[in-house]
C-alpha cells in the first residue's frame, strides 16, 4: 500500500486503557499493526491526558520518537528530541474561583495539581487518593502551595460523590470559568476553558501536514470525546466509558485484547 492510498494518514491513540495494557506495556500484535500502518504512510501520534513529566518515561520505554499531545491537549511534546513544543497553562485565579464555586455546591474537595513544564511536579493535597503505581508526586500539607507556580491542570476528588456526579456538579457550578473532564477512574480535571485533546491534536496534525478528515482516533474515556469529534473516525475500546461509546463510530476489543490492532489489521491489511 503506497502512502497516497493509505485510508488514514494519522493514527491518534490515547495511552492508558487504550494503547497500554494494564501493566503499561504494548502488545507485540499492536506494535506490528502500528508498524504496518506507518509503513503504509500513516503517522502514529500519542494523545494523552498525562502531563509530559508523567508521559516521558512511558514513551522512552516504548522507544516512541514522534510527537505526543499531553496534558489533555495543553502540551505538544517531541519525544525523539525530548523537547516541549507548545504549552498552555491554567489561569490560577480562575481555577481557585472555580474550586470555590464547586465547593459551595458539593462541600470540601480533595485537590491535586500538575505544574507546567517538561518536569512539572504533581502536587498532591491532603486526602487526594493517588492511583497505585510508579508515577512520582509531591505531597503538600497547605493547599495554598498549589497556586505558587504555573499549572497545566487541577485534579478534583470528593469524599462521597462518584466521578460522573462530581464532574457534572463542577460543570454546573464553574463551567463558564474552566473546562471539566473525566480522564479515568478518580481523575476529574479542571482545564483552561476551551482546551481539549482535540486542541492539541489539531496543532500536532498541522505540524505533520495532516487534516482531521485523514485521522482515525482510539480512546476509552470521556476526555477522548473532543478528539473523536475532531477526527474522521473514532474507535472506542470495549473497556471504554459509556459516554465515549455513545459518540464512537465503532467499538473494538479491549486494551487487554489488542483492540487497536484488530482495527488497524482490518484497515491496513
Amino acid at each position: 500500500m503506497s502512502p497516497s492510498s493509505a485510508p488514514y494518514r494519522l493514527i491518534a491513540t490515547d495511552l492508558d486503557g487504550t494503547l497500554l495494557r494494564s501493566d503499561d506495556t504494548v502488545s507485540e500484535r499492536t506494535r506490528v499493526a502500528l508498524a504496518r500502518a506507518t509503513a503504509a504512510g500513516a503517522a502514529h501520534i500519542v494523545v494523552t491526558g498525562r502531563a509530559v513529566g508523567w508521559t516521558k518515561p512511558i514513551l522512552d520505554a516504548l522507544d516512541y520518537r514522534g510527537l505526543a499531545v499531553c496534558a489533555q491537549g495543553g502540551q505538544v511534546y517531541h519525544a525523539g528530541e525530548h523537547r516541549l513544543l507548545t504549552s498552555v497553562t491554567l489561569d490560577r485565579q480562575l481555577a481557585a474561583l472555580a474550586i470555590a464555586k464547586i465547593e459551595a455546591e458539593t462541600g470540601p474537595l480533595f485537590l491535586a495539581a500538575s505544574r507546567d513544564g517538561m518536569d512539572g511536579d504533581i502536587l498532591v493535597g491532603p486526602g487526594y487518593r493517588m492511583q497505585e503505581g510508579p508515577l512520582p508526586a509531591v505531597p503538600i500539607t497547605d493547599p495554598a502551595q498549589l497556586w505558587t507556580a504555573p499549572l497545566s491542570k487541577v485534579y478534583l476528588q470528593h469524599p462521597e460523590l462518584d466521578d460522573d456526579t462530581l464532574a457534572e456538579a463542577a460543570r454546573t457550578a464553574a463551567g463558564g470559568l474552566v473546562d471539566v473532564t473525566v480522564a479515568g477512574a478518580g481523575i476529574i480535571e479542571l482545564l483552561p476553558l476551551g482546551l481539549s485533546k482535540a486542541t492539541g491534536l489539531s496543532l500536532a496534525a498541522r505540524r505533520l501536514g495532516v487534516k482531521a478528515a485523514e485521522t482515525i482516533a482510539f480512546g476509552d474515556m470521556p476526555n477522548d470525546v473532543p478528539m473523536f469529534r475532531w477526527a474522521a473516525h473514532g474507535v472506542a475500546m470495549a473497556n471504554a466509558h459509556p459516554e465515549l461509546k455513545a459518540v464512537a463510530d465503532e467499538v473494538t476489543a479491549s486494551h487487554e485484547d489488542d483492540g487497536i490492532a484488530v482495527v488497524l489489521e482490518r484497515i491496513f491489511g
